[in-house]
C-alpha cells in the first residue's frame, strides 16, 4: 500500500522560504508522476507543480520563478522549495502520486503552510 507523508510546513513571514518534503513508501516511486497541490481556506484544491519520472517539471503561473519541485529517487522523496512566499500561498499542501498501470492516485495527509504579513 502506497503511503505519502508530507512535512516541512509551518508559519513564515511574507518573503520567506519553506521546503516541503513528501516521503513515499509502498510503491514504485521512480516510475511515478508526482505532484504538489494546495487548498486554501474556502477554495478548491489546486495543482501547484508536477514532476515526471524523468524530472520534467511544470508549474502554475503564480509560482513560476519562486517554487522549485524536485525528487530524489534514491530516497523516494519529492520536494518543493518555496521562496519569496506570498500571503496567497497560504494553504494545506498535499503531495500526489500517480504510477502508470496502478489505476489510481494516492494522496498524503497534507501539511499546513501559513504566510503572514
Amino acid at each position: 500500500q502506497v503511503q505519502l507523508v508530507e512535512s516541512g510546513g509551518g508559519l513564515v513571514q511574507a518573503g520567506g522560504s519553506l521546503r516541503l518534503s513528501c516521503a513515499a513508501s509502498g510503491g514504485i516511486f521512480s516510475r511515478s508522476f508526482m505532484g504538489w497541490y494546495r487548498q486554501a481556506p474556502g477554495k478548491q484544491r489546486e495543482l501547484v507543480a508536477t514532476i515526471t519520472p524523468q524530472s520534467s517539471t511544470y508549474y502554475i503561473n503564480s509560482v513560476k520563478g519562486r517554487f522549485t519541485i524536485s525528487r530524489d529517487n534514491s530516497k523516494n522523496t519529492m520536494y518543493l522549495q518555496m521562496n519569496s512566499l506570498k500571503i496567497e500561498d497560504t494553504g494545506v499542501y498535499y503531495c500526489q502520486q500517480n504510477t502508470p498501470g496502478v489505476g489510481r492516485d494516492y494522496w498524503g495527509q497534507g501539511t499546513q503552510v501559513t504566510v503572514s504579513s
